[in-house]
């Protein structure tokens, strides 16, 4: 329970009850049961399929009220009239303005009846004002929130018409989902560190690379059979108690053997759809709800965290798909310095060796109760920004008119010899002209691959994204690039690209890409370590697996010996290297294991053999011909 508590995305159902101080607990479970009414009913859909909900209505009659809606797989409870959630809604400023305060079972979960999907694959046609009575082929989120929503507004008394929904990682996947087609009396809708795209750059795979530590440990509690509705699925698939997450899954082996009979044995349902699809076909296609954030009509308030391990790339591209395909749009971005789903918290002040020096979420509170109150009470209030950003290093709040700002300009910063970082207006720039063969080196061993964390755990340890790197450098299967120390400082805020020419003696490789702080020595906003002169602090990192380097769809081995060039896009960065620090660059090819091992031969990895795991030579060049670096958008 430990681990999943640490690891899996399934407890941010716990975060709103988890919201405040400890003082702050029984005074909140105490005003939920003296201001508010409490049923549960079941709410029929088009095709018959009932969903469970509860409903938390005010005592308070003087005045109607919005309902303010959160649809979730993890538990609409707890359950039966005499037993109240802690707090409710996103925050306790929201409580206590007054909601009609809507948790739902979603279809096939806990409570509801029909058949659960992973993230269910929308319909592509406008289907919810017709509300025809049909087969649940004809269902999808969309139509299960109009369903819902045309419900509430018809049964419970006391609405003023209006209504919103919010949700954090899968639950911010079905505030998503409510947003195509959707119904008229929904105003504001706020998806949080929002599943969106699980090959791409979500739970499950990031560029095609399978995120193994968190979903075995995930898949474990979530993919329980379920034959009928449950208030608690009391167990999971596979009793297991990892103390070394690292040796563990080396003992493990290959992919396939996750289900043998001592782990999944084949009872896992979504695990087997995961290593069933391992290539971007209809599977993930399908399941990736960005393509129909199309003609969005309600207000959008999207949420994301910049050490978020999980689900930062769907707060990142909802934003980005909405912004593209809704024109005109009512949309917005808040980005700060959080883990996943940690602004729900109460306070927030610190993270790994970072001090930020202020609660962070009283300001995000803030917003997120300006925003919701704003569409669904007409409360007087400043417009939202459009984005709305942390700027770490400098530890403030920037806003933008505009995300990625027009500011940032792109900025290529090249390797080069002897662990050089350099740009083309470096006075260490090597001569263009020169045409001889310029890489290094190392080599890429599957039985022993390089840790995402130093030390021994096992569970994830969400602080490895902003966790010292001297670790991994002192490796000889990562490399290194540094620039000098800056003379200025220099902000980095937007989207970075890595371009990378790699060749191996294998047939595939994965390429992890890792952009650094390097600090001279102790400073403000650093908690102090045991020896900070050149602690090496993660700013970001991603992993790309090479046989997808011209398509997703259609993978193509790596020809030994052969540069291949490998370009990809990395997350959002809002970020100031101060005058003194330098920016580094790490390359390797194993992350492990949060990341599963590239066998290095160009098979389907969840079904191969041992035998297909084999060393290799990686070579990263940095000569005219093959500028390998990173593209890092800066503020002039």
């Amino acid at each position: 329970m430990y681990r999943l508590i640490l690891s899996c995305r399934w407890l941010v159902l716990l975060l709103p009850l988890a919201c405040t101080a400890q003082d702050r607990r029984g005074t909140d479970g105490e005003y939920v049961k003296e201001h508010f009414d409490k049923q549960e009913v079941y709410i029929p859909m088009r095709d018959g399929k009932r969903l469970y909900t509860v409903i938390y209505s005010p005592k308070d009659h003087s005045h109607p009220w919005p309902f303010l809606m959160e649809r979730t797989p993890y538990s609409a409870g707890p359950y039966g009239d005499t037993v109240y959630r802690r707090s409710l809604g996103p925050n306790r400023q929201l409580m206590r303005d007054g909601y009609i305060f809507v948790y739902q079972d979603v279809r096939g979960r806990y409570m509801s009846e029909g058949s659960f999907q992973e993230m269910t694959p929308a319909r592509h046609d406008p289907h919810n004002a017709q509300q025809v009575k049909t087969s649940s082929d004809s269902t999808d989120e969309s139509s299960d929130t109009w369903d819902t929503m045309d419900w509430l507004l018809k049964n419970v008394t006391g609405n003023n018409g209006r209504a919103g929904l919010w949700g954090i990682s899968y639950p911010g996947f079905y505030a998503s989902a409510s947003l195509p087609d959707a119904h008229p009396a929904i105003r504001a809708v706020s998806p949080q560190a929002p599943v969106t795209d699980e090959f791409i750059g979500d739970d499950a795979n990031h560029n095609g690379a399978f995120f193994l530590l968190d979903n075995f440990d995930f898949d474990n509690f979530f993919d329980v059979k379920r034959p009928v509705p449950v208030k608690d699925y009391a167990h999971t698939i596979f009793r297991t108690d990892i103390r070394d997450a690292y040796r563990f899954f080396l003992d493990l082996g290959p992919l396939k053997n996750s289900n043998g009979p001592q782990y999944f044995n084949n009872q896992g349902k979504i695990w087997n759809e995961y290593l069933g699809h391992s290539t971007y076909d209809d599977y993930w296609q399908a399941r990736n709800i960005r393509t129909h954030l199309k003609n969005i009509r309600p207000a959008v308030l999207v949420v994301g965290g910049w050490f978020d391990a999980e689900d930062m790339f769907g707060a990142l591209r909802t934003y980005e798909a909405i912004e593209r395909q809704s024109t005109p749009n009512d949309n917005h971005l808040v980005m700060g310095p959080w883990t996943h789903g940690a602004w729900g918290s109460g306070t927030w002040t610190r993270f790994g060796v970072l001090d930020f020096g202020q609660n962070l979420n009283d300001r995000y509170h803030t917003i997120e109760t300006q925003f919701f109150n704003h569409y669904l009470k007409d409360s007087a209030g400043t417009p939202l920004p459009e984005a709305t950003v942390f700027e770490t290093g400098t530890n403030q709040w920037k806003q933008y008119a505009t995300w990625p700002p027009k500011e940032a300009q792109p900025v290529k910063f090249q390797f080069g010899p002897k662990a050089t970082l350099y740009t083309p207006a470096s006075p260490i720039a090597p001569a263009q002209g020169s045409t001889a063969p310029s890489f290094d080196q190392y080599v890429s061993d599957p039985a022993n691959p390089v840790p995402y964390i130093n030390g021994v755990r096992g569970d994830r340890d969400n602080t490895y994204i902003v966790t010292d790197q001297r670790f991994a450098a002192a490796r000889p299967d990562v490399l290194s690039y540094q620039t000098a120390p800056l003379d200025a400082p220099l902000t980095v805020t937007g989207r970075l690209k890595a371009d990378i020419f790699l060749s191996s003696t294998g047939t595939d490789a994965d390429l992890v890409v890792k952009l650094i702080d390097v600090l001279p020595g102790p400073e403000e906003g650093i908690l102090p370590t045991p020896d900070p002169a050149g602690y090496q602090r993660l700013v970001r990192a991603e992993v790309f697996r090479c046989k997808f380097r011209n398509s997703y769809e259609k993978p193509e081995a790596l020809i030994p010996g052969q540069p291949a060039e490998v370009t990809f896009d990395m997350n959002e960065i809002a970020h100031t290297f101060k005058k003194g620090h330098r920016i580094m660059v790490q390359v390797q090819s194993s992350w492990f294991p949060l990341v599963d091992l590239n066998p290095q031969t160009f098979v389907n990895i969840p079904t191969c053999d041992a035998s297909a795991f084999q060393k290799a030579t990686i070579r990263i060049y940095h000569d005219a011909a093959h500028p390998s670096g990173i593209v890092l958008p800066v503020l002039r």
